[in-house]
C-alpha cells in the first residue's frame, strides 16, 4: 500500500509541475560553507541528488559550487552579499559586470532561478538599507540587457525582526520606519517584476523565548489544541503557517497581498547551549520532518490558502564556523561526513511511503536521563584539557574514541570530549557538578548523537 501512495503522489506532483512549477509546493535546501570541513561541491551535488533535493540557495556566487551544479537539473538561488549593496546601488555598470561575471557566465547550464540581493539586511549592523531597493532595480537592469529577467527572479530576503507586530497574526505590520523608505518600494518592485518577498522564518526563535508561553506541540506541528486568531476567526494548528500569515497580513495591510511570499529559511538546532530551550535532535527531527510533510501537501497558509508554499530548509550541514552560540553551529541535517544527524522524507515520495509516526523521527532512541555534552564555544584548548583530564585521572571509558573504535569517526574535538565528558558523567551518577569541566561542559536531555555513535546513559 505504501508503494502504491508512493507511486500515485509521485503522479501527481510530476502532473501538477506539468500545470505550473511555481504552483506546486517545493522543499529545498541552505547551501552554507561557514565551515572547513565540508565535503568539496562536486560531492555535495551528489549528496543533493541522492536526497532528491532539487532546489538549493547559496550565500554567494562561488565559481566551484556554481561549476559543480552546472547540468544537473537543480534549481539554484545565488546571493549578492550585503557588502556589495552600495556598490550595485551607485553604478549600474557595477551591477553589469557583476551580472555577467556571476549570472549569464553560469546560466543557463547552471539553473539559476533568482538572485537574493543582500540578506537580512535591515538588521545589517553596516546599515545598508538605503541600498536595497536601487541594487535590485540596478541587477534588474542588468538581467535584462541580457535578456534573462524573464528567467531569473530578484528578491531579497527579510527577518521577522521588520514587523512591529506578529501576534496575533492578523495584526502583522511592518515597522513604521521601515514601511516608506524601503518596503513599499521592495513591494512594487516584486510586484512590477513578478517576483515574491523572501522571508526568513525560524519558529525555534519565538518559542526559546516564550516556551512559557507557546505549546511546544504547536511549534513542532505536532498534535495540538491550535491557536484561533481573534482578528480573523482564522484556527492555526502551527507557529510557522501563523508567522507566515503575519507577513501576508502586513503585505495586505500595505495593498500588495498579490506578492506571494517564499520562506528562504526555516529551521531547528538539533543542539544548544544550556540556555537554548526547545534546541534538540529530536525537537529538529520533529519539526523539519512535520515542515516538510506539511509543505508537500499542497496547501497553503490560512490566509492564502491556494498558495502552495516553496520553503527552504536551513541547513545542508552543520557549520562550525559559524560565530554566535552552539545552535548556530547545528542547524544542519547532515554532518560533515554526509551523514544524516537525524532522518526525515525530503520528497512527496518519501512522505507516502513513511507512516505518519515515523516522519520526523530522529535517528537517536529518545530514553529517560540526562547526557553530558562538549561546549563548542569554550574554545579547543579549553576542550582539549577537559578532555585528557577526563580520559586520564577522571576514569573515563575513552577506548570506543580511539582510531579505528566504534565511536572515533567524526574525528573531531568536540564529538570525542562529548563522549569522554558523558562517560565521565555516567559513571559519577550525573552527579551535581560531574558535568562541568571549567565550562566547557553542560547537560542535555535527548540523547547526542555524533555520527553513528549513540552515547550511554546511566539508565
Amino acid at each position: 500500500m505504501a508503494h502504491s501512495l508512493a507511486f500515485f503522489f509521485s503522479l501527481l506532483l510530476i502532473f501538477t509541475l506539468s500545470i505550473t512549477s511555481e504552483a506546486a509546493p517545493s522543499i529545498g535546501i541552505n547551501y552554507g560553507r561557514v565551515a572547513n570541513d565540508l565535503p568539496p561541491p562536486s560531492k555535495v551535488v551528489q549528496l543533493l541528488k541522492s536526497q532528491g533535493i532539487t532546489r538549493v540557495k547559496l550565500y554567494d556566487t562561488d565559481a566551484t559550487v556554481l561549476s559543480a551544479l552546472s547540468n544537473t537539473g537543480i534549481k539554484v538561488v545565488v546571493a549578492m552579499p550585503n557588502e556589495l549593496l552600495s556598490s550595485a546601488a551607485g553604478d549600474q555598470s557595477f551591477a553589469d559586470n557583476w551580472v555577467k561575471a556571476n549570472i549569464s557566465a553560469y546560466h543557463p547550464a547552471t539553473q539559476i532561478e533568482a538572485i537574493a540581493v543582500g540578506n537580512e539586511v535591515f538588521v545589517d549592523p553596516n546599515n545598508t538599507t538605503n541600498y536595497l531597493v536601487p541594487a535590485m532595480n540596478n541587477v534588474y537592469n542588468s538581467l535584462k540587457k541580457l535578456n534573462l529577467h524573464n528567467d531569473i527572479k530578484i528578491s531579497s530576503p527579510i527577518a521577522l525582526s521588520a514587523l512591529s507586530s506578529s501576534y496575533p497574526t492578523s495584526s502583522g505590520s511592518f515597522k513604521s520606519d521601515l514601511v516608506e523608505p524601503v518596503i513599499k518600494p521592495m513591494l512594487e518592485f516584486l510586484r512590477k517584476t513578478g517576483s515574491y518577498l523572501m522571508v526568513n522564518a525560524y519558529p525555534f526563535f519565538a518559542y526559546a523565548a516564550n516556551s512559557d508561553k507557546i505549546n511546544l506541540s504547536y511549534a513542532l506541528f505536532e498534535n495540538n489544541p491550535g491557536v484561533v486568531d481573534s482578528g480573523n476567526g482564522f484556527k492555526y494548528n502551527s507557529l510557522f503557517d501563523a508567522q507566515v500569515d503575519a507577513v501576508n497580513a502586513a503585505t495586505s495591510a500595505l495593498q500588495y497581498g498579490d506578492v506571494k511570499i517564499v520562506v528562504s529559511e526555516t529551521g531547528w538546532p538539533s543542539k544548544g547551549d544550556s540556555n537554548e530551550i526547545g534546541a534538540s535532535e529530536a525537537n529538529a527531527a520533529s519539526y523539519n520532518g512535520n515542515l516538510v510533510k506539511r509543505v508537500l501537501n499542497g496547501s497553503g497558509t490560512p490566509l492564502r490558502p491556494n498558495d502552495p508554499l516553496t520553503v527552504f530548509l536551513f541547513a545542508l550541514f552543520n557549520e562550525n564556523q559559524k560565530p554566535g552560540p552552539t545552535s548556530e553551529r547545528n542547524y544542519g541535517l547532515f554532518y560533515p561526513t554526509e551523514q544524516k544527524v537525524y532522518d526525515i522524507p525530503l520528497t512527496v515520495a518519501e512522505v507516502a511511503a513513511a507512516p505518519s509516526s515515523e516522519v520526523g523521527k530522529s535517528l537517536v532512541p529518545t530514553k529517560g536521563g540526562t547526557w553530558c555534552v562538549a561546549n563548542g564555544g569554550a574554545g579547543a584548548e579549553k576542550l582539549q584539557a577537559a578532555l585528557d583530564y577526563a580520559c586520564g585521572e577522571g576514569g573515563a571509558d575513552c577506548a570506543p574514541i580511539q582510531k579505528g573504535a566504534t565511536c572515533y569517526d567524526p574525528n573531531t574535538l568536540e564529538a570525542h570530549a562529548s563522549y569522554a565528558f558523558n562517560s565521565y558523567y555516567q559513571k559519577m551518577s550525573r552527579g551535581s557538578g560531574t558535568c562541568d569541566f571549567g565550562g566547557a561542559a553542560y547537560v542535555v536531555t535527548q540523547p547526542p548523537r555524533f555520527g553513528k555513535c549513540e552515547f550511554p546513559t546511566g539508565y
